[in-house]
């Protein structure tokens, strides 16, 4: 008579010392070989498999013995081949169809039949229950751990992306992963500025590859649910839930609060079927409407679109506006470089107010931090003494978490921006300097939105005139083009070849009281040499 076998590993230690399930078939094959039994097939559930995957594999395995007119069942013990009532009903009924049918619990010596003795029966249905009783518990005892170990400020299963467990078991962190770490955090950036669709980032995660914890690719689905999770900006969400981790953030509030907003279409990007250099940057100087771009014969050509009444006719190439554009670049670059560390300095000086304000909200923030630890220790030992009720500790420890978490967010972006108000002159300047040089490069390597990037941020007001170009610097730049033009002229070139102090203030007698005090303002970089001073 046709057999088939269930085991089932009873523990994840089990599992991986290779013990149990080997242990098993060799019982359950003995039994079948000593009862005369072919052994058809052999189904094995493993703990560590999800409960659906447990299902699924236990569906199939009644799905085959009837399909192929399987009459004996052979398992070690109750709770090996059925810890739930659902599944006991599906035997019962499968014994109930045919009177041949049987199920035989090897160390239980119990052999279930159609025509099974009512003692037989109720041992079958007490072992069930125990069985039952015994998922119940464990499944108490994990959410118990899994509870804990979100008090202590760590996600209680495996990490995403750009993150390891580090530890022994009972003590195992989360930390950053040191090789996919930074491919995480610049693909949740790109996202957070509306340049790629899901799609896109999943195919460029898998070309830079990232892989899934099983080794295969990261899906579109699974990228949606990691740009929506918080555990990169250090926090836990846990069953509707949000806990504040101890693990590092990966990405800043700022930057998460741009992708939930990518995610909800008020940035999605526009997909455009031809995207041009200057296609939304250049309006018609006449009627001031955009130019329109368009191919013919391989070539690019700009025109106003005649919206309005206008009289620009002219097309014109997009090189040749290009070419215009490089000049411009030109005229941020400075000749004399005693002016330009001399700017430098400027440079930074101009953000001195904006780097005291946010020291000074820094000082702030810290106090209202110091004030709300207090409270949630005051409000832990209220607890303790049993001065407020669970539930009263319950809402205030989640208004006083989420106060902190508000505050620790807005001291790193205060710290970011302090930061970088003291680097913004230097490295502005430094971009100046450059600014034609990286232009060419992205050129050279067709990234066009790196271009496009570098536009938008050294110019603006661009605009068209029978194919000429016209511009203005944008603020930051316009500092740097005004110091080039006072700077670079040979008379300046040769005051400063000679050691003559251009960029320093001469020792001038005080005239606060005189009526000269009120004369006109003068370029701070050549103040000896202004011919407004008296």
């Amino acid at each position: 008579m046709k057999a088939v076998l269930l085991c089932r590993v009873s523990s994840r230690e089990q599992e991986e010392t290779g013990y149990s399930l080997p242990a098993q078939e060799k019982l359950l094959k003995g039994y079948a070989e000593k009862l005369v039994f072919g052994v058809t097939k052999i189904f094995s559930i493993s703990e560590s498999a999800s409960g659906r995957k447990q299902r699924e594999i236990f569906s199939s395995m009644t799905e085959y013995v009837k399909k192929n007119n399987i009459k004996i069942i052979i398992c070690e013990k109750v709770d090996r081949l059925t810890r739930n009532f659902k599944d006991a009903v599906m035997i019962d009924e499968w014994l109930e169809e045919d009177e041949e049918r049987q199920v035989h619990l090897v160390k239980d010596s119990l052999i279930l039949h159609k025509n099974s003795r009512s003692q037989d029966k109720l041992n079958w249905g007490v072992r069930i229950i125990f069985a039952k009783n015994y998922i119940d518990n464990l499944s108490e005892e994990v959410k118990k751990g899994q509870k804990e170990k979100l008090s202590q400020g760590w996600l209680p299963c495996r990490p995403l992306p750009g993150y390891k467990t580090v530890g022994e078991r009972g003590h195992k962190t989360h930390v950053q992963d040191e090789i996919t770490a930074p491919l995480i955090s610049r693909f949740l950036e790109q996202y957070s500025e509306g340049d790629c669709s899901v799609k896109k980032l999943a195919d460029l995660m898998f070309e830079a590859g990232l892989r899934s914890s099983t080794g295969g690719r990261i899906y579109k689905s699974r990228v949606h649910q990691i740009l929506k999770d918080p555990f990169y900006i250090g926090k836990i969400r846990w069953n509707g839930e949000i806990y504040q981790g101890k693990h590092e953030p990966l990405i800043s509030q700022e930057i998460f609060d741009k992708i939930q907003l990518v995610l909800a279409g008020k940035n999605t990007p526009k997909i455009n079927r031809h995207m041009f250099l200057f296609k939304q940057l250049l309006k018609c100087a006449e009627c001031k409407g955009t130019v329109t771009w368009e191919i013919h014969k391989n070539i690019i050509y700009g025109h106003c679109n005649h919206y309005r009444n206008c009289s620009q006719k002219k097309w014109t190439r997009e090189d040749v506006i290009e070419n215009q554009l490089l000049t411009g670049f030109e005229g941020l670059q400075l000749k004399n470089s005693h002016i330009a560390e001399w700017l430098k300095k400027a440079l930074k000086e101009s953000h001195q107010d904006a780097t005291e304000y946010e020291t000074s909200s820094l000082k702030e923030l810290q106090i209202r931090l110091a004030q709300v630890e207090k409270r949630l220790d005051r409000l832990y030992d209220d607890k303790l003494d049993e001065k407020i009720t669970k539930a009263f500790y319950d809402q205030k420890f989640r208004q006083y978490t989420q106060e902190k978490a508000d505050i620790v967010a807005a001291i790193e972006k205060h710290t970011k921006a302090k930061n970088n108000h003291f680097d913004l002159g230097i490295n502005l300047y430094e971009l100046s300097q450059r600014a034609k040089e990286i232009y060419l490069r992205a050129k050279e390597c067709h990234l066009l939105e790196e271009q496009r990037r570098l536009i938008n941020l050294v110019f603006t007001n661009m605009t068209l005139t029978q194919g000429v170009l016209a511009y203005e610097y944008s603020k930051a730049f316009k500092l740097i083009h005004n110091a080039v033009l006072e700077t670079n002229g040979s008379k300046v070139a040769n005051l400063a070849k000679n050691g003559a102090k251009i960029f320093e203030p001469n020792e001038l007698p005080d005239k606060s009281t005189q009526k000269g005090s009120l004369r006109p303002s003068r370029p701070t970089w050549l103040p000896s040499h202004d011919s407004n001073v008296d």
